[in-house]
């Protein structure tokens, strides 16, 4: 529990991104998270680079389709070189709609697990190429082949190569996968700690048992909903955002596991059904105390670590918080407590 790390994240490449990482890295956060939702995942990495000296960083997540698994490859390698080895790559499917209709990623739907799983395979192929100074690649899957590099392309060798790769898991394949072949999985934020330790803990032993490895090599990141603030109309103001964000992913199929290990299935579905009208006020009302009892961790700022520790303390490597770097104080009163 002591050894639980503290991580945040911002919102990509907006102004004052340099001055945010400076504050987060000052404050005494160990990570930086930068997701990909209205922005670019990579875009404002190179400025947290540069102006932090500590605090590790990466994407939580990245698309993994969206990019040629080479392109990745010299986005995180050129990162990981740039920062002196502090650079994490945090790989995630995103669901299909956004896949075909989002980004128009052209291939059959079928097989996303088999997929992420050649991405990080030829990640690791391309790096090793080149590390290895390689001439040629000889990477061939069924989705992915890579057999193509000359010297011009290739970027030679780093001092810290072995470049850690985190997969967002929600779907039991994904969450072996974690377990065999990565260094951490990043639990998604609509989660509850019953569901991890009854449903992601064993699928992730499995896939550790299946590599023959131990599943303490992988870290587990988690990411709860937080309510904190310094009075009670800051706390009633986030339980408002944190209650519209739980309505928004239970409505969404692609996370009923979660709904059904809790036995609020019925109330999944008529949330989709309210989604396919567009009534994202009422969704909210759906959302009981119970269900936010599950899914947020809800605390005082100088209780907050506590109520973290006793959540996900016997869970989770890391916790990613979303606290507002904009308030350094309450930031760094959040962190004291750890």
């Amino acid at each position: 529990m002591a050894d639980l790390q503290v991580d945040a994240s911002i919102n990509g490449l907006t102004k004052g991104v340099g001055e945010t990482a400076e504050r987060a890295d000052e404050v005494g956060f160990d990570c930086l998270w930068n997701p990909e939702t209205e922005h670019d995942s990579f875009a404002p990495l190179p400025v947290v680079a540069d102006r932090t000296e500590d605090i590790e960083f990466g994407t939580r997540i990245a698309t993994a389709f969206t990019r040629s698994p080479m392109v990745l490859a010299q986005q995180a390698w050129d990162l990981q070189a740039y920062s002196d080895g502090r650079f994490i790559l945090g790989l995630g499917t995103q669901v299909r709609a956004h896949n075909e209709r989002r980004f128009s990623v052209d291939f059959e739907w079928e097989s996303p697990g088999p997929r992420l799983r050649e991405v990080i395979e030829s990640l690791r192929h391309i790096w090793e190429a080149f590390q290895e100074n390689r001439e040629s690649l000889d990477y061939e899957g069924e989705f992915y082949d890579f057999s193509l590099l000359t010297d011009t392309f290739n970027p030679g060798p780093i001092d810290d190569p072995d470049i850690p790769i985190y997969t967002a898991a929600v779907n039991e394949y994904n969450i072996r996968m974690a377990g065999e072949i990565c260094d951490g999985i990043a639990l998604h934020s609509f989660n509850t700690p019953s569901y991890t330790r009854e449903v992601v803990a064993p699928k992730l032993q499995q896939g550790a048992d299946r590599a023959g490895r131990s599943v303490d090599e992988v870290s587990v990141s988690a990411s709860p909903f937080v309510v904190t603030g310094r009075d009670e109309e800051e706390r009633e103001r986030q339980r408002q955002e944190v209650r519209q964000r739980v309505a928004f992913y239970a409505s969404t199929p692609t996370y009923k596991d979660v709904m059904a290990h809790h036995g609020w299935v019925d109330t999944g579905r008529e949330l989709h059904e309210l989604s396919k009208e567009g009534k994202w006020q009422e969704m909210a009302g759906l959302v009981t105390d119970e269900m936010m009892d599950a899914f947020a961790v809800e605390a005082h700022p100088d209780e907050l670590a506590d109520a973290l520790v006793e959540t996900y303390g016997d869970l989770a490597d890391r916790v990613s918080l979303a606290l507002d770097l904009e308030d350094p104080e309450l930031a760094e009163q959040v962190l004291d407590g750890f």
